[in-house]
């Protein structure tokens, strides 16, 4: 795993990343398939993977997930085997080790969040609380 991380301007570039042990996120790998396959087929290319925890849901919590051109000032930034992640640091307390796969089943297909910092989540699985 490529992973690296610094916060930096909205849409730029870091001037020199720095290796870090504690990345909020990991991706699977097809987690990774599946942001590269939809970044491919919309025509995003260069655009970032954008984490997100957002007031939802009836466990309050939620993941919001977006492809965005530029980050936020502040963002956590990072890139994993490919694709570049960002996320907010009012999200980085909640996403600490969660790890996001993309499972596809005979009822649906979506990204799946094993979070650790979650103690419970609602009966779909779309929000959380910690």
């Amino acid at each position: 795993m490529d992973s690296t991380t610094t916060t930096s301007a909205p849409g730029t570039a870091p001037a020199a990343p720095q290796a870090t042990p504690g990345v909020a996120v990991r991706l699977t790998e097809a987690a990774i398939n599946q942001v590269k396959a939809v970044i491919k087929a919309q025509g995003f290319e260069g655009y970032f993977f954008s984490i997100r925890v957002v007031p939802a849901g009836c466990s309050g919590l939620g993941y919001d997930l977006n492809l965005v051109k530029e980050s936020k000032a502040g963002d956590t930034i990072w890139e994993q085997d490919g694709v570049k992640i960002a996320t907010d640091p009012m999200s980085v307390q909640y996403l600490s080790g969660t790890e996001i796969d993309y499972v596809s089943a005979i009822t649906g297909a979506g990204f799946k969040f094993n979070n650790p910092n979650a103690k419970s989540s609602c009966g779909c699985g779309t929000s959380f609380t910690t």
